[in-house]
């Protein structure tokens, strides 16, 4: 696996935990754009849209490097109106961010950093922790790249939220990259025998089935009755994804058992994808999961 694709195998990992975080305040409001490694010399903040909100964290223990979040004031508003029960789509243009908006965009901003760790820390394979994040409005791309050292390697997400452009940047020291190439080529790697030995076969890994998605704003989620129903962009007899430690693996058909408990037959096993991604190979009938573009910035 050469560096390029460990980074955007790391970016497209972390762009999924990020978005996880998200969909809790503002289901369906998070488009993926372009995931691209950035050129030596070209400081990964460069061109960055302001004014925006921006978070900073380094990592502290298991390994260096640090995660950055830029999120247009625009989107910023957007996403504060979604936290406190709004429709963030009536927000108006052109307005300021007040410090009550500041404040809930900084408690989701630190959640995103949390869950930014924590992918790191499942492609690694070892604990990632990280300093309190350090948030603050900008008002330029100079003012953005302060306090910001753009040595070794960097990935950059682009994404929208709200319809707002967002920007998330990974620094990577070009040891962790070595760690993580190493360490994505043992999981990634075939045998002629046992493909895996003991000890990886001890390994807990969450699986799961998406059976469907629903948007709706955040206030009607959290004044759904008991015994509500929601309703899923799915049929009930279409294929169903499933995933692994957020790759999606195989898609398959909800079966009911003798005894009643659900099950998925799989139909068919896919070349592994992180999750949100669309695989290549996936089912023809299968609904369409949006994917970033893969480029390169120059």
């Amino acid at each position: 696996m050469t560096n390029e694709q460990a980074l955007l195998r790391l970016a497209a990992s972390t762009l999924d935990a990020i978005r996880d975080v998200l969909e809790t305040y503002a289901p369906g409001a998070v488009n993926p754009g372009a995931v691209a490694a950035v050129s030596p010399g070209t400081h990964p903040l460069a061109g960055a849209q302001t004014p925006a909100v921006l978070a900073d964290v380094g990592y502290v223990d298991g390994v260096t490097g640090g995660n950055i979040m830029v999120i247009g004031v625009e989107g910023a508003r957007r996403l504060a109106a979604a936290m406190m029960g709004g429709d963030p789509n009536e927000v108006e243009p052109g307005g300021e961010l007040s410090e009550l908006d500041f404040s809930a965009v900084g408690e989701a901003m630190n959640q995103m950093m949390s869950a930014a760790a924590m992918a790191t820390s499942r492609v690694l394979g070892d604990e990632v922790e990280i300093a309190p994040p350090n948030v603050r409005l900008v008002t330029s791309s100079a003012e953005a790249e302060e306090g910001i050292e753009a040595g070794g390697l960097a990935c950059t997400v682009e994404f929208t939220l709200c319809g707002a452009p967002c920007l998330l940047v990974q620094l990577v020291p070009h040891a962790f990259i070595v760690r993580m190439t190493r360490a994505l080529d043992e999981m990634t790697e075939s045998y002629e025998s046992a493909p895996l030995s003991d000890a990886l076969r001890s390994v807990p890994v969450r699986v799961w089935a998406e059976f469907g998605r629903a948007e709706m704003p955040s206030g009607r989620v959290v004044g759904l009755p008991a015994g509500a129903l929601v309703e899923l962009d799915r049929e009930v007899d279409e294929p169903i994804d499933l995933y692994a430690d957020g790759m999606r693996f195989a898609v398959g058909r909800l079966q009911v058992c003798e005894d009643g408990t659900l099950a998925i037959r799989v139909e068919r096993i896919l070349a592994g994808t992180v999750a949100g991604d669309d695989a290549a190979a996936a089912d023809p009938t299968s609904p369409p999961l949006t994917s970033p573009e893969y480029k390169e910035v120059a």
